[in-house]
């Protein structure tokens, strides 16, 4: 919208950004935004919404004490989604919840109610299309006889920001809260061939690679096309591969997955260690 000429303001109860992300991803995503003419508020509770999004949209929020007004004529709410389980008779057929309204289910996905499974987000499982896809999958092997379940699937995601962020694994942030020491290489985008190529420079690649191994623990990028470079480390890491596999691939010049090779040739910071109070 901003791009189509519209001003555009974005809210956030938080101090930064995606805050659970790691700072250099939050400072990106804000420089990113800033540069583009959006504005962005921290820190802030919103108190009172009248108007009617479409039309004439006046917001009042509190930011360190003081009130303030935003007027707009749209107004987007991100702020979560509960499952559509209340009063449709689930309890009649024997199907239990959890205590936040998701359908109860096992690692095959199967309810508390013989022969009935659930799927998608109203089971709990995380918010993204290809994970219900794979959901799909588990149900059919329950079915059909088949072992798939739910656990230990690794679970990707990429914003679809220009420029795009996409993760995969643990990333520092959660490393140190599982105390997981962790090498961690990083390079700016500048740095990969076909992003120099393309212009389009913003960002980096890092990722984290066990300390006491070359096992990959988790790749983000914040880069053009960093959603396809991710599949090729998920696929790396799904496989069992040492970074080292991608580091001497011989990879097709002049792509964005060949960014991999000088990630993982880059000297790597000294082992971090991490613990929960880190």
């Amino acid at each position: 919208m901003r791009r189509f000429g519209s001003k555009v303001t974005i809210i956030d109860r938080n101090d930064r950004l995606m805050h659970r992300e790691d700072d250099d991803v939050t400072e990106a995503l804000r420089s990113l935004f800033e540069d583009e003419g959006i504005d962005i508020v921290l820190n802030a509770r919103v108190k009172g919404v009248s108007g009617r999004s479409g039309k004439s949209v006046r917001i009042v929020i509190e930011q360190k004490g003081v009130e303030k007004t935003l007027d707009g004529t749209h107004l987007l709410v991100a702020a979560g989604r509960a499952p559509n389980t209340d009063g449709i008779g689930l309890e009649l057929a024997g199907v239990e919840l959890t205590d936040r309204g998701y359908i109860k289910v096992n690692e095959r996905l199967q309810t508390t109610a013989p022969g009935v499974w659930a799927i998608g987000e109203v089971a709990g499982s995380p918010q993204f299309t290809h994970v219900s896809v794979d959901d799909f999958r588990v149900v059919h092997d329950s079915i059909t006889g088949g072992k798939r379940v739910t656990t230990g699937r690794l679970v990707t995601f990429c914003l679809f920001t220009d420029t795009e962020f996409a993760r995969v694994g643990l990333s520092e942030k959660e490393a140190k809260a599982q105390g997981i020491a962790y090498r961690l290489f990083k390079i700016p985008m500048e740095s990969v061939m076909r992003a120099s190529t393309l212009s389009e420079t913003r960002g980096f690649l890092k990722a984290l690679v066990e300390t006491d191994s070359d096992r990959m623990l988790g790749f983000t990028g914040f880069g053009v096309g960093a959603g396809e470079i991710l599949s090729s480390v998920q696929i790396a890491m799904l496989a069992g591969l040492a970074y080292t596999a991608l580091r001497d691939a011989m990879l097709t010049h002049p792509t964005l997955v060949e960014g991999l090779i000088p990630l993982f040739s880059s000297a790597p910071s000294a082992p971090r260690a991490a613990n929960a109070n880190s």
